[in-house]
């Protein structure tokens, strides 16, 4: 079960409760569905991880907290899915996500030539930040949302298949 799985993998409810930097959250973190594995929690952890993960912002994680609270989304899967986007992934994440944000927006700039240091992104910000806000928030929104249909999908035919499972071995065993 799906449950199961994700289970093995999360940190405990006691130990995020008991940590020194969540405790300014207070009776926010003894809300159950932040921390039970339900269809409907799970499916909104994945559109809330994976919209903040292609936020172009620092401190992703604390707006996918935040959001958490606010849509009531398992916690830690909220917060574990932003990491899609680490060190090693946000260049070609973020550099896609540009190109469809200018292909839509169609800057009068034209494409803007690429390279991989501090320079050019201090002096190309002016030029790149709406294409990219604009490209991240759309590619986050539709990948939330197609994730968030998958993991609702995906949880009903596994437990439908589960039942039925069940439901053979039960004549199974009746005609035993």
């Amino acid at each position: 079960m799906p449950r199961k799985l994700i289970k093995k993998y999360m940190p405990d409810e006691e130990s995020l409760k008991a940590n020194r930097h969540l405790s300014w959250l207070g009776a926010y973190l003894h809300d159950p569905n932040l921390w039970h594995l339900t269809r409907k929690s799970v499916s909104r952890a994945f559109f809330v991880g994976l919209f903040c993960a292609f936020l172009p912002i620092p401190l992703q994680m604390l707006v996918a907290a935040v959001l958490a609270l606010a849509v009531r989304s398992n916690l830690a899967i909220s917060i574990g899915l932003v990491w899609l986007t680490n060190p090693v992934t946000m260049p070609p994440i973020f550099y896609c996500t540009y190109l469809i944000g200018d292909a839509i927006l169609g800057s009068p700039n034209g494409p803007v030539a690429f390279e991989l240091s501090m320079e050019w992104l201090s002096s190309s910000i002016s030029v790149i930040w709406w294409p990219l806000l604009f490209g991240s928030v759309l590619c986050g929104l539709i990948f939330g949302f197609l994730f968030y249909l998958g993991i609702n999908w995906f949880w009903i035919w596994h437990v439908g298949r589960s039942w039925r499972q069940r439901h053979v071995l039960r004549k199974e065993r009746r005609y035993k």
